[in-house]
């Protein structure tokens, strides 16, 4: 009687180790820091070896650019909309599983919870890379942080289990780097005390004080200093969407065309720390005068997010002549 009582533990426990028979108590992927994303469907997961979490969310909700609006999302989850599923494999899952139409047909998903309420918590940062040489920044990306917050799934047996907080993780979205492709020519406004270089795509432009260009040399190592401000020394990038020409410069009202379609401003700088301008003036030939204009720790912003165009930036070289 013992041995048959021994043989009927044994192959209880047998069967409950058979993959195809686990039953999940808890859903745990801290331990997965890669967020994937399948690129023809609003899907992105995580995969752990027999187990997937998965939610089905629409991917243009994902901030572009940065604002306090933008910056935390909030979204209900539903069984329609929303959707956040974790499953459980009968074998090694992987990225055809989630994405293909025409999954594979092993593994086998043996267990499946689905999440039936909650909310779905978005935090939008930048991502940015350093030049070490330069110091300069660039926003390669932005970084979307998710939590899933009251979360509660049901499972196949009727019965729910909530996470008050549940880290799903971060999911990283691309950006277009801005070109930066300026040959550091200046030239100035005869209406207006804008200063700017530009191509085909993209400006620069700086609103000078006129005290920072007189036909004037310069001392040795003793350039003229000023700051970036917001009434006076104000700088912009602009991206545009169309061909740029000269045309677009020097008007009393700023074109419409070509559109805008990025409007970066500089922002304030703070004495002897950032923000500061350098003007060194030599001569370039009878009457005239050359000035090399360089941005020194100076940044950019557009809404929330910021980059800085480094130690020391030469935004270009302008001429001028003396009567």
């Amino acid at each position: 009687m013992k041995k048959a009582l021994s043989l009927l533990v044994l192959l209880a426990f047998l069967n409950a180790c058979d993959d195809g028979n686990l039953t999940q108590e808890d859903i745990s992927f801290e331990d997965v820091t890669t967020t994937q994303s399948c690129s023809d469907k609003n899907i992105i997961y995580k995969l752990k070896d027999q187990e997937a979490l998965i939610m089905e969310i629409d991917k243009t909700i994902f901030p572009k650019e940065l604002t306090e609006a933008n910056d935390t999302i909030n979204l209900n989850i539903t069984t329609s909309t929303n959707k956040v599923v974790y499953r459980f494999y009968n074998g090694t899952v992987a990225s055809d599983n989630i994405c293909e139409s025409l999954a594979p047909p092993t593994p086998v998903i043996t267990e499946q919870w689905t999440a039936i309420s909650g909310t779905i918590q978005i935090v939008t940062s930048t991502n940015k890379e350093t030049n070490t040489t330069t110091n300069a920044t660039k926003i390669t990306g932005y970084n979307h942080n998710i939590v899933l917050i009251d979360v509660n799934f049901k499972k196949p047996d009727g019965s729910e289990q909530q996470y008050e907080t549940f880290r799903f993780g971060n999911y990283t979205s691309s950006t277009t780097t801005l070109p930066f492709n300026f040959n550091q020519s200046l030239t100035k406004c005869t209406s207006s005390n804008d200063v700017y270089e530009y191509n085909t795509s993209e400006a620069l432009i700086l609103t000078i004080d006129p005290s920072l260009i007189p036909n004037e040399v310069t001392p040795l190592n003793t350039p003229r200093t000023g700051l970036i401000g917001t009434s006076t020394n104000i700088l912009t990038y602009r991206l545009f969407s169309n061909l740029l020409t000269s045309d677009y410069f020097c008007q009393s009202t700023t074109p419409t065309t070509p559109a805008v379609s990025e409007l970066w401003s500089g922002v304030a700088g703070v004495s002897g720390t950032s923000g500061i301008i350098e003007v060194t003036t030599t001569t370039n030939g009878p009457n005239v005068y050359k000035h090399t204009v360089v941005l020194k720790n100076v940044s950019l912003q557009k809404g929330l997010a910021t980059f800085n165009l480094g130690s020391s930036y030469t935004l270009g070289e302008l001429n001028t002549t003396s009567n």
